[in-house]
């Protein structure tokens, strides 16, 4: 008889802060971080988690892990933001999955103490976060690759349909 390992069954985690930011509206929030230049927020750190956060001012972008707090349903199948079409939801970055966690590499502007000040951020205000990894260039940055059904939209549309018309406060002249 095989014994089940000491991770296996129910998996817990608790939350390291929160996600701070100007989007409380879904429809109105861009959709991936790449998108959303000039989205500031910030990540609350608790108290007794900052001593994890030593060092991680030498790095220029975070990878960000969180629970989709505001997702209610799970959808095996979903017409992503480029698409009018059905995918499975594992070849998409959609919220209603069996494990709403979502991610987002964005910018760090400077930490404070327990805050990190950051841009790109297209995540909803108030969402719990989950971890922090720092991104790394010479193990995160991968190519060529292959981008399955997203390589039938051409970058402008993806732009267009990423930003879903938000302009920052600072820049009015951006174009959608």
């Amino acid at each position: 008889m095989k014994k089940a390992s000491p991770g296996a069954g129910r998996v817990t985690y608790a939350p390291i802060g929160v996600i701070r930011s100007a989007h409380t509206d879904p429809e109105k929030t861009p959709i991936q971080s790449v998108y959303a230049q000039g989205c500031t927020g910030r990540a609350e750190v608790l108290p007794e988690y900052e001593e994890g956060l030593k060092d991680l001012e030498g790095f220029s972008h975070l990878i960000l892990i969180y629970h989709f707090h505001r997702t209610d349903t799970v959808c095996l199948t979903v017409q992503p933001f480029l698409q009018d079409v059905d995918h499975g939801v594992f070849s998409t970055r959609a919220p209603c999955r069996p494990n709403p966690i979502g991610l987002s590499i964005v910018e760090l502007v400077r930490r404070e103490g327990c805050t990190l000040h950051l841009d790109r951020v297209d995540i909803l205000d108030n969402t719990p976060l989950i971890d922090i990894k720092p991104y790394v260039g010479r193990f995160d940055r991968i190519g060529p690759t292959r981008d399955g059904w997203q390589h039938e939209v051409d970058e402008p549309t993806a732009r267009r349909k990423g930003r879903r018309g938000y302009v920052p406060d600072s820049d009015p002249e951006a174009a959608p």
